[in-house]
């Protein structure tokens, strides 16, 4: 617990930074996925993401997909444009709901049930990594229902109450998490005790670059 606190502090994004906070829902647009069970899974044909491989599988950010489905059948799903965000909506655990992918391929992809994308003029990049830093948890903890099977909606998700700083801030604070993200996830980059440091030096510095300080309005 002392750890969090003081690598949520240390990296607190400075006011006059110009973050501003908004609710998702005033600033994008989300669509929730239907069907696509694994039995539709092919390994050829229109990329396909299935929300479990979201927490299995995938990290902040995918450029291929391991999974396809027909042609036929991915005119009946939800599409995908490269720069958007897929974010799981259900999930058997609190921690592993809300999981997030930017979408960052060449071509769309779709997605099935229990997933949504995220439409917006953010770096999809940006909002994947908020997604799964602490600083969303909070809020998560407030959304979501059920036990056995934990959701949030689409609609519940437009409520969440997010930072958005500049445009090239974000880029700036993507740009150095997937750095992070590319060496900690690099089984040859030394010794698993190394890796496992570095891994925590991730975290560190993740959470704090996407940690911000709410702007407190001027005193009439």
């Amino acid at each position: 617990k002392q750890y969090e606190y003081y690598r949520d502090q240390l990296l607190t994004f400075p006011e006059e930074g110009g973050a501003t906070w908004v609710e998702l829902g005033e600033i994008a647009a989300i669509d929730r996925g239907n069907g696509m069970p694994r039995t539709m899974l092919t390994q050829t044909g229109v990329g396909a993401i299935h929300y479990g491989q979201i927490y299995t599988y995938y990290g902040p950010v995918a450029r291929e997909t391991i999974s396809f489905v027909t042609a036929g059948d991915a005119k009946k799903l939800t599409v995908v444009e490269p720069g958007e965000l897929i974010i799981t909506n259900t999930s058997e655990n609190l921690e592993d709901v809300c999981s997030t992918v930017a979408w960052l391929g060449k071509e769309p992809i779709v997605i099935g049930g229990h997933s949504s994308v995220i439409r917006s003029s953010m770096d999809p990049r940006f909002l994947a990594y908020w997604f799964r830093s602490t600083n969303f948890f909070p809020q998560k903890h407030k959304l979501a229902t059920g036990a056995k099977v934990v959701d949030i909606s689409a609609n519940k998700l437009k409520k969440v109450v997010l930072p958005v700083p500049p445009i090239e801030v974000q880029r700036e604070i993507a740009d150095v998490l997937d750095k992070f993200d590319a060496f900690v996830n690099d089984l040859s980059s030394g010794l698993p005790a190394e890796i496992e440091a570095r891994r925590k030096q991730y975290e560190y510095y993740r959470d704090k670059l996407l940690t911000f300080k709410e702007l407190q309005p001027e005193a009439a």
